[in-house]
């Protein structure tokens, strides 16, 4: 890739990689972290995401694959769902192609799938085996609009209709993990067991189910892609407040590594598809939670 995008605004179509971050509406502002558009214009794109929260995908042409940390596989679909991954996963286009999508909070992704949503982590779904051919016709208007500000209306309007909740979301919990993750450099699962007043085992069961992953590993995903994100955007470790949150060098490469795919040495020199990622998340801030701008 020779450049990229991460700017608001209308993609020219004239770059090899462009990407786009919009904030939700506001009534959505607890369900998605925020939408995004991007357009592959290469001949194959072959790239490591971070571990990042579940992802709802639309794509125009579908002929690529993820390939999880565990060595899972899905096929790219016209329309994906992703689900929260304890790992880089890599994502593979074997064809010029544009993405919609966009990433749902835990409210969210509990409103989706309710009590199923443990069994994707780390896996991809065909959103079709969901909700049937109907989702063949969301994908068409969406990717046939004419603008991204008319692919924006039918997306919030998409949110709408599939994110109803059927039972009210903890979002006193939410909000507790959420601040937990970003209060410390180090997030300890004793700190949040207290900061809940409930059992271990309760927490981990209502973390799992709202966020994919028990709170240890989760304090290790947000702990390495805000690392990550920080490095790749150039800030060094202390300006993110990150500075006492690795043991050592070895133990901050490892990290690094498993959670985003990459070493802090080549976040040092990101590939265009990072630094798109990475700063387009960082323009969102003031807009979304800090736990989305800051990762």
């Amino acid at each position: 890739m020779s450049d990229t995008s991460a700017s608001s605004g209308q993609m020219s179509g004239e770059q090899p990689f462009e990407l786009h971050y919009f904030p939700p509406d506001p009534d959505l502002a607890d369900m998605v972290s925020s939408f995004y558009c991007a357009r592959i214009n290469m001949p194959r794109f072959d790239e490591y995401e971070r571990a990042d929260r579940p992802q709802f995908r639309f794509i125009t042409v579908a002929d690529g694959e993820y390939v999880f940390s565990d060595g899972h596989s899905s096929a790219v679909r016209r329309a994906n769902i992703v689900g929260p991954t304890s790992g880089r996963v890599r994502a593979i286009s074997n064809r010029p192609t544009r993405i919609f999508g966009f990433g749902m909070l835990p409210a969210g992704w509990a409103a989706l799938m309710g009590s199923h949503g443990e069994k994707l982590t780390d896996r991809a779904i065909d959103a079709a085996d969901l909700f049937g051919d109907w989702i063949n016709e969301v994908a068409d208007a969406i990717l046939g609009a004419a603008n991204d500000e008319e692919r924006l209306i039918i997306g919030n309007n998409f949110v709408r209709a599939v994110l109803k909740q059927t039972e009210a979301p903890a979002m006193w919990f939410i909000r507790t993990v959420d601040e937990w993750l970003t209060r410390s450099a180090s997030p300890q699962v004793h700190d949040l067991v207290e900061a809940t007043g409930m059992s271990i085992r309760s927490v981990e069961r209502m973390t799992k189910h709202y966020y994919g992953l028990s709170p240890r590993m989760l304090a290790r995903k947000y702990r390495a892609v805000r690392a990550a994100a920080a490095l790749a955007r150039g800030e060094t470790l202390d300006q993110a407040q990150l500075g006492d949150a690795f043991y050592d060098q070895s133990h901050l490469i490892r990290e690094i590594k498993r959670f985003a795919g990459a070493t802090p040495g080549q976040l040092g020199k990101p590939t265009l598809y990072t630094e798109a990622t990475t700063k387009g998340r960082k323009q969102l801030a003031g807009k979304v939670s800090p736990i989305v701008s800051e990762t």
